[in-house]
């Protein structure tokens, strides 16, 4: 198992339907893809883009679960590093966990059990 994670606003969680696909946020249909990181990737991504906020959830997946495998790309990024990304809906029957979390002003992720 390779765990992969999203992290999404209150808003964009809403708005993954129990039973269907997701299209990703605003900043992710902009791109063409959806951003996801790896374990060692995921708080340095929650400081960079969500410091300071609060209600937010963190979505962990199976890179090698197929068909989700099929539709990950290993794509170079911050300081070359290889960053997941999905290239296509993420299906809600792909997430193995759902976590409440949120990211302090000086960027620290908390993750609730």
């Amino acid at each position: 198992m390779t765990p992969v994670h999203k992290i999404l606003t209150a808003s964009d969680w809403d708005a993954v339907p129990p039973d269907g696909a997701w299209g990703g946020s605003a900043v992710d249909r902009a791109d063409g893809f959806i951003h996801l990181s790896t374990d060692a990737q995921l708080h340095e991504t929650a400081a960079k883009h969500y410091a300071g906020q609060s209600g937010l959830v963190i979505l962990t997946l199976d890179a090698d679960h197929t068909p989700l495998k099929a539709l990950i790309r290993w794509e170079p990024s911050r300081g070359g590093a290889l960053f997941p990304h999905i290239y296509g809906d993420l299906r809600a029957e792909w997430i193995m966990t759902a976590r409440p979390a949120s990211v302090d002003a000086d960027g620290v992720l908390r993750i609730e059990p």
